[in-house]
């Protein structure tokens, strides 16, 4: 099933596609090392997933393809959908920025702007952005 499918539906089915989505980028390269194993484990708990819908993703033969929305809106909305759910208890740790990356890499945009994205994500979401750009925000 593609992955896009699983976003049409309720919360759960959202965080799990985004879980999904997560576990696809780790296993590209190969295998889950115990460290993106760690992380996923982390955002799984993050994101509300069962553990039964946990050993579903991490099976094997499931392949979850990230199908990319072709409109940069769609793509922004996935983003932050995603960036409200892992912030709900106002934390991101270090080394989950680079699986983030991946995701949002995953989602279509190019590996730069990627960075770019989830660090002013991040500063949003953390409350951390210069005023000029709160100004800004708010303004709209």
């Amino acid at each position: 099933m593609p992955i896009i499918d699983l976003y049409n539906n309720s919360e759960s089915r959202r965080n799990l596609a985004h879980f999904a989505a997560m576990a696809s980028l780790a296993v590209v390269d190969g295998e889950i090392n115990p460290q993106e194993k760690k992380i996923l484990d982390r955002f799984a708990e993050k994101l509300g997933i069962t553990e039964a819908e946990y050993k579903e993703v991490m099976r094997k033969e499931n392949k979850y393809p990230i199908e990319s929305p072709l409109e940069l809106d769609e793509r922004l909305e996935r983003l932050h959908d995603f960036f409200r759910i892992i912030f709900a208890d106002n934390d991101i740790e270090g080394d989950q920025m680079g699986m983030v990356e991946k995701y949002a890499v995953g989602l279509g945009f190019p590996p730069g702007k990627a960075h770019q994205l989830v660090e002013k994500s991040t500063k949003i979401f953390k409350g951390q952005i210069p005023f000029e750009d709160y100004k800004y925000l708010m303004a709209k």
